[in-house]
């Protein structure tokens, strides 16, 4: 029962990113220099997620509309960045690294998340 369960997870995941990479639309246009001025600022954000998790799937879809080409690291068992999300407090994911002047802040809801990077980048 518990591989049917992860079967039906993965299988409806999958179908989830499908839907988005087919529907997702274009990415933010900004002059030159400006994007780079944005890509040196995503420098300092990291995404922890799962492949078929629909809530990363939904910030992921927010990032590549506002073109931010933030790191993305999975975070699923076995992964050494699994222990880095686990430093932050909790496995749970999506959550945002935002490391800024020395310090790090941990973000864990998809809302939040999407809410900051369209107020910091839009």
């Amino acid at each position: 029962m518990k591989y049917l369960v992860k079967l039906i997870r993965n299988l409806l995941g999958g179908l989830i990113v499908l839907v988005d990479v087919v529907t997702r639309g274009s990415k933010k246009k900004r002059p030159e220099a400006e994007q780079l001025a944005v890509n040196e600022a995503a420098k300092d954000l990291t995404l922890y997620q799962f492949t078929a998790c629909p809530f990363c799937t939904k910030t992921r879809r927010a990032m590549y509309k506002l073109n931010l080409p933030i790191e993305k690291r999975s975070a699923s068992e076995g992964s050494p960045y699994r222990e880095e999300l686990q430093a932050g407090g909790q496995v749970k994911v999506p959550c945002l690294r935002i490391s800024e002047n020395g310090n790090v802040q941990w973000m864990y809801d998809s809302k939040e998340i999407i809410r900051y990077l369209e107020n910091r980048f839009a």
